[in-house]
């Protein structure tokens, strides 16, 4: 018998990409909130519905929802919404674990490297590191701790919680928003541009979440960010060489990003670097680690679709 497998947030590009990672060797099945597929359950975070089949002889359950960050102005019903989208998801599940005494092998949680705060320095973080003081520290403290109450209620046999840097896809996310403008020949760095850019390949993130389940013994946080640094100015100067294009516009002053975005244009124009280092150390591999050989691959994929 396979081990079963439920993923949530179904909708999302890492999801989408784990099934095809995982299903030789899982039973997949996921949460949604509207079922299209066989192996697809619906819930309401809302209204605090789940359909408990989705849990019947789980072993495992990976957590992936989450309103997209940068998808619209940090309004407070916003900032409410980025805020239950992944607490309340995540005690919807906890609640019907219990309620239907269920011990789960493992509860991995995604979570973000803004963790650390918004902030550009030259300091390198590790997992160790104290949290920072801003919105979206404080966004995945609460979010981290909403998968650790599945350990502390004995609900878990081990938490992993995934900090996740900018994942670049040509799908969606960051990469897809800066292809644009270099293709129209517009692109530009961000404010100062000397902000660091923490990332990782799509296939790399995916390939951590099947490393972590299928290894009991790693537990707790890991930064699931690629070993090579870059800065926001250096990733628009390789993604524009790789497209054989000009960078002549001048950068966009911090001010208009303000303007455009208010409190949200803090999470591009700052950003500090993260250490992969204990992943690694656990014996995880990136196939990307190399900035050009990422943008290469995703590029040429982007190119022949």
């Amino acid at each position: 018998m396979k081990e079963i497998v439920l993923i949530t947030g179904a909708g999302g590009m890492i999801a989408q990409e784990l099934e095809k990672k995982l299903e030789k060797v899982y039973t997949i099945r996921f949460l949604t909130r509207k079922k299209e597929r066989e192996n697809e359950f619906e819930w309401d975070i809302k209204k605090g519905y789940i359909d408990e089949e989705a849990l019947e002889n789980v072993s495992h359950i990976i957590h992936l929802a989450g309103a997209n960050i940068s998808e619209k102005r940090w309004t407070n019903e916003r900032k409410a919404e980025l805020i239950s989208s992944r607490i309340d998801s995540a005690a919807l599940l906890l609640k019907t674990v219990r309620k239907k005494s269920i011990r789960l092998k493992s509860f991995i949680s995604a979570s973000g490297i803004n963790l650390y705060g918004t902030r550009t320095t030259e300091k390198i973080y590790t997992e160790d590191d104290q949290p920072g003081n801003d919105f979206l520290s404080e966004v995945v403290v609460l979010w981290e701790r909403a998968a650790d109450d599945f350990k502390e209620q004995k609900l878990a046999e081990r938490v992993v919680k995934i900090r996740t840097a900018v994942v670049l896809s040509t799908k969606e996310g960051a990469l897809k928003k800066m292809l644009l403008p270099i293709q129209y020949y517009i692109g530009s760095p961000l404010g100062s541009g000397k902000q660091y850019m923490p990332w990782i390949h799509i296939e790399d993130i995916c390939s951590m979440y099947e490393f972590v389940l299928k290894n009991p013994e790693t537990e707790g946080a890991y930064n699931a960010v690629s070993p090579q640094h870059t800065t926001n100015a250096g990733l628009t100067k390789k993604i524009a060489q790789i497209l054989k294009k000009p960078l002549f516009m001048p950068r966009v002053p911090a001010f208009i990003l303000k303007l455009m975005f208010g409190e949200l244009a803090t999470a591009v124009l700052e950003g500090s670097r993260a250490s992969s280092q204990k992943i690694q150390d656990a014996g995880f591999h990136f196939k990307f680690a190399d900035l050009s050989e990422a943008l290469n691959d995703l590029l040429k994929k982007n190119d022949s679709h």
